[in-house]
Parts: structure tokens; sequence; C-alpha cells
């Protein structure tokens, strides 16, 4: 039997997922893909105008963290595996579909496509692998500062990357 949970914890897990993904997103593109966005491309925004509209794009993430806290609790999926892999598999769909769609209509690079592809699908399952811990924990503090500490290591790696100079694809499309 499924323990009954308030509208505050789910809010909670959905924050907490969504954090654990930001910070996937941080190293994905602030130091693996950083390379593929130093050449200027028709395709994407200017620096600048990319730096100002990265709110939006980390709403997107919270909908989708919404989205795959709705799933898993509503199919009971239990454990941080099980979820991982279902929110893998999500991921994998939502973004598989939308690359297609966006190779379609636009003349995105490939390696970016590919990269945005790939990484996207991981943040996803790791989104998932954290709604399964939380699901299965009564309280959600340690979850939170294991997150941070996630969000921590991902910071210092994509500044090792930037500075190190072992930024992935750091050449032209």
């Amino acid at each position: 039997m499924e323990r009954q949970r308030s509208f505050g914890f789910y809010a909670l897990l959905t924050l907490i997922s969504w954090l654990s993904m930001l910070g996937f997103d941080l190293f994905l593109h602030g130091g693996l893909l950083a390379g593929l966005y130093k050449q200027p491309h028709p395709f994407l925004l200017s620096p600048e105008r990319s730096f100002a509209l990265i709110p939006l794009g980390y709403l997107s993430f919270l909908l989708l963290a919404v989205l795959l806290v709705w799933l898993i609790t509503r199919m009971a999926l239990q454990g941080w595996r099980r979820s991982a892999i279902f929110a893998l598999q999500v991921g994998f769909l939502i973004w598989g579909s939308f690359s297609l769609g966006l190779i379609s209509i636009s003349t995105i690079p490939l390696a970016l496509l590919a990269g945005w592809f790939i990484g996207q699908t991981v943040e996803m399952g790791i989104g998932g692998a954290v709604i399964g811990i939380g699901l299965k924990s009564p309280k959600l503090g340690r979850l939170f500062f294991s997150v941070f500490g996630f969000i921590i290591v991902m910071v210092i790696l994509t500044v090792v990357l930037q500075n190190v100079g072992l930024i992935f694809a750091n050449e032209s499309f």
C-alpha cells in the first residue's frame, strides 16, 4: 500500500529533481558541449541573447520534472533504478522526437543535436533517479543535500573543463 504524501512533499521532490537536472545541464552545456557554442552559427542565438534566455530553458526542465514526478508516482515505480530507467526512456522519446523535428526544420549542426539528444536524455534519467530515491524516503532533507553536493561537483567539473582546455568538440560545426 502506497503511503499518502502531501502536495508539499511532491512539490519539494519536484524541486529537488529539477535542481539535479539543472546541475547536470550546467555541466553539459557549460562544460562538455561548450566548444560547440563557440563558433557562430545561424541556428544559434548570440551568446548574450542566449544567456539572457537561460531562465526560460530552465523553466522547461521544471515542466519535465513535474511530468516525471507525476508519471513515476502514477506508475508506482519503486526505487531509483526503475525510476531512472523509466525517465531515460521518457527522455529518449521526448528528446528523440524533439531532435527529429528540429532537424526537419532547421540548420542545427548534427554534433550539437547529438549532444543535446544524449545529454538531455541522461538529464532526464538523473531526474528520475532522484525522484525514485525521494519516493522511498520519509523525508527529503538528506536527498536535498546530496543533490546540492552533486551540483557543486558539476560546477567544479564545468570550471575544470573550461579552464584546463578539455572542452569536447572545440572545433567548428
